[in-house]
């Protein structure tokens, strides 16, 4: 690990420390509910935005039931990636947990309308002349991008996590090829999910007991870099999962983003 990058970590974790030692830290919740706890905590502004933003709940509901199977592939990171102790100790004994499928739930939803809660837009159908578009010939490769590459990553003799990372970025990219229109949207949503994947993960860190990361993670099969004390990993998945997930059901639906205000109008326009 780069001697800066220790240097900051060990400052954060004597200040929490001494933050506890001192009262000033929230209680803790117990190692084995953290995950529980936290993985839950998308539920929160998930369901702010559902109640919020009418608008945008049938996006939200399709993007999160389409995310939640992705909890299942739980196995392929315990232990290798992190190990994290679960309700009845079932991430331990199966290498699955219930938890993975509500975090899946969580960040499926909020990572496909992000982008739409912070600009006003919904998605409109595009017109069938646009559908034809020559560059459109990819459509169904592009959206299998993340499926067909992650296997094939995982072939290479290194984490998991890192397949995970690369087959989004390049779902990312083959959304951009297919869907230049969604640039906007891929680029922002990847900034927009970042910052609140990190609120996330400080959160967990700061009301866990000390020592969590280092104890759940494994980070010795990381590279050991890390940002106010978190695998950069993490970050890189925060940011690969919102380039690519924010404009998915865009993709996958032949829609487009389009201010709510002017949905019909810029329909006409375009037949």
């Amino acid at each position: 690990m780069a001697p800066s990058v220790v240097g900051f970590s060990g400052v954060l974790t004597r200040k929490r420390e001494k933050a506890h030692q001192q009262g000033l830290r929230p209680k803790m919740i117990q190692d084995h509910y953290v995950w529980l706890v936290w993985s839950s905590a998308f539920l929160i502004p998930w369901l702010a935005a559902y109640v919020a933003f009418p608008r945008q709940r049938k996006v939200m509901l399709w993007a999160s039931l389409f995310t939640m199977p992705l909890g299942l592939t739980e196995p392929l990171f315990v232990p290798a990636y992190w190990n994290p102790p679960s309700l009845f100790g079932l991430a331990q004994t199966t290498g699955f947990d219930i938890e993975s499928l509500i975090f899946s739930f969580g960040i499926g939803g909020i990572g496909a309308v992000l982008y739409n809660l912070l600009t006003g837009y919904e998605p409109v159908p595009l017109p069938p002349s646009e559908r034809a578009a020559r560059h459109h010939r990819l459509h169904t490769w592009a959206l299998a991008m993340p499926l067909v590459s992650f296997p094939l990553l995982n072939l290479f003799n290194w984490n998991p996590i890192y397949s995970a990372i690369i087959a989004m970025a390049l779902g990312a990219l083959a959304t951009l090829f297919c869907r230049s229109d969604l640039a906007p949207k891929v680029g922002v949503g990847a900034s927009l999910f970042l910052g609140c994947y990190t609120v996330f993960l400080l959160g967990m860190e700061w009301t866990a007991p000390p020592g969590y990361i280092e104890r759940v993670w494994n980070l010795p099969a990381l590279s050991g870099f890390e940002i106010a004390g978190l695998p950069i990993e993490e970050l890189l998945f925060a940011a690969a999962f919102g380039a690519y997930w924010s404009g998915v059901y865009e993709h996958f639906t032949w829609s487009r983003p389009v201010s709510h205000s002017r949905p019909r109008t810029y329909e006409r326009s375009l037949n």
